[in-house]
């Protein structure tokens, strides 16, 4: 017994999609603006969201709905622990906080990991083919926006273990397929995932709250400057 869960999912999460991919925060970071500051609040969000991710998936890895799925060459916690170092230094453990987005998010994690695993399907295919799919083209904005001429600070869009990212799409998609799942466990995992879109445009709008502090700051600024009296050599 087949599926196609693969295209259930992209047909029904195409609105979600669609709306996560027009929060300001979002549209901003696609447009080429996005600073330090809110870059790195985005990869510490993400540490936390994807160490829940994949303890939960590590956890599960014999439940017959996940093994198919579950590919350690996708694991980001690694990747996102360099480029925690990167922006915060050595000590980044104890300079990061679960916003409150991101609690849900994690909490929501846990909570299926422990009643209902088969589930976290839905939160793979929503993060990581994600991830595959637009990580090279985000990576080359963010490298642009923030001058990140050396490649540092990018680990995240890095998948080393990864030799054909297309090809590996396209593996894992079939891999999705391949689930004996009947058409309610189906509609309950797209919706999951639909749940899992909210969550991180949930996450994306504290980080446009605090975008928009940060621009206000930064204009606020340079028009101080412009009023500030000229100083002369005597």
């Amino acid at each position: 017994m087949t599926s196609n869960l693969a295209t259930q999912l992209r047909e029904g999460t195409s609105k979600s999609h669609s709306m996560a991919e027009n929060v300001s925060f979002v549209k901003s970071f696609l447009g080429g603006v996005i600073d330090k500051e809110s870059y790195r609040k985005l990869v510490s969000n993400l540490y936390f969201v994807y160490s829940a991710m994949e303890e939960a998936m590590e956890k599960n890895k014999d439940n017959s709905f996940i093994k198919p799925i579950y590919f350690r060459e996708l694991n980001r916690r690694r990747s996102l622990e360099m480029d925690l170092e990167y922006y915060y230094g050595s000590n980044w453990s104890s300079c990061i906080i679960l916003s409150e987005a991101t609690k849900a998010y994690v909490e929501r994690i846990q909570t299926i990991s422990n009643e209902r695993p088969e589930l976290l399907v839905a939160h793979a295919y929503t993060r990581y083919l994600g991830d595959l799919s637009g990580g090279q083209i985000l990576k080359k904005i963010a490298q642009r926006a923030m001058n990140l001429s050396d490649g540092k600070g990018l680990s995240f869009y890095e998948f080393t273990e990864v030799k054909d990212e297309q090809e590996f799409k396209q593996n894992y998609k079939k891999a999705l397929d391949s689930l004996a799942l009947d058409s309610m466990l189906a509609d309950q995992i797209v919706a999951e995932a639909n749940v899992s879109f909210t969550m991180n445009m949930k996450m994306f709008q504290e980080l446009e709250t605090s975008f928009t502090r940060i621009l206000v700051k930064l204009v606020s600024n340079w028009v101080s400057s412009l009023f500030q009296p000229l100083t002369t050599n005597v």
